[in-house]
C-alpha cells in the first residue's frame, strides 16, 4: 500500500505541476490571436500564427487533461452521482475509468503510431507555412501517457475508498 500511496503522490504532484503552467497557455493562445489580428490590420498577414494558435491549443487540452481530471472537473452526467454516496460513487468511478483507460490507451497507440511516423518521414503541415508536426505529436503522446497515469492514479484512489480508507 505505501508504493501505491508513493505513486498518486508522485503523479499527482507532477500532473499538479503540468497543469499549472499549462493554465496560463490561454494567455499564450490569446498573445498568437491578438499578433494576428494587428498584423492582418496593419502589417502583412503572418502565415504562421493559425497554425502556431491550433498548436498552442492542443497542448493546453492534452497536457491540461490530467489536471482536470485531478481536480474532478471534467464534465459528469450528474444526474444521478450528485446525490451518491461517496462509497457508491467510488465503485462507479471504478467501472468507468477502467473505460477511460481503455480508450486512453487506444488514443496512445494511435499517437505513438503517428509521431514515429511523423519522426521518420520528417511529416510537415500541407499550409504555405510548412511546420514539422513532431513537436506536437509528442506533445500529445506526453498528454496521454500523463492523463493515463493520472487515471491510474484515480482508480487507486477510489478503491482506496471503496476500503474505507483516504490517499
Amino acid at each position: 500500500m505505501h508504493a501505491l500511496k508513493r505513486y498518486v503522490q508522485i503523479i499527482d504532484a507532477v500532473n499538479y505541476r503540468v497543469g499549472r503552467v499549462m493554465m496560463y497557455g490561454i494567455f499564450v493562445m490569446v498573445g498568437i490571436l491578438l499578433w494576428s489580428s494587428v498584423s492582418k490590420t496593419f502589417f502583412l498577414p503572418s502565415m504562421w500564427t493559425l497554425e502556431v494558435a491550433q498548436f498552442a491549443m492542443v497542448a493546453y487540452y492534452i497536457l491540461g487533461g490530467p489536471y482536470s481530471i485531478q481536480l474532478g472537473s471534467n464534465v459528469r452526467m450528474d444526474l444521478f452521482y450528485g446525490n451518491w454516496s461517496p462509497h457508491k460513487k467510488a465503485w462507479f468511478d471504478v467501472f468507468t475509468i477502467l473505460f477511460l483507460m481503455f480508450f486512453l490507451g487506444v488514443l496512445l497507440y494511435g499517437a505513438v503510431e503517428s509521431t514515429s511516423y511523423s519522426l521518420r518521414y520528417s511529416e510537415r503541415s500541407p499550409t504555405a507555412w510548412r511546420p514539422y508536426l513532431w513537436p506536437i505529436k509528442i506533445a500529445m503522446c506526453v498528454g496521454f501517457v500523463l492523463m493515463l497515469l493520472q487515471a491510474i492514479s484515480e482508480l487507486i484512489k477510489d478503491i482506496a475508498r471503496i476500503r474505507g480508507e483516504e490517499l
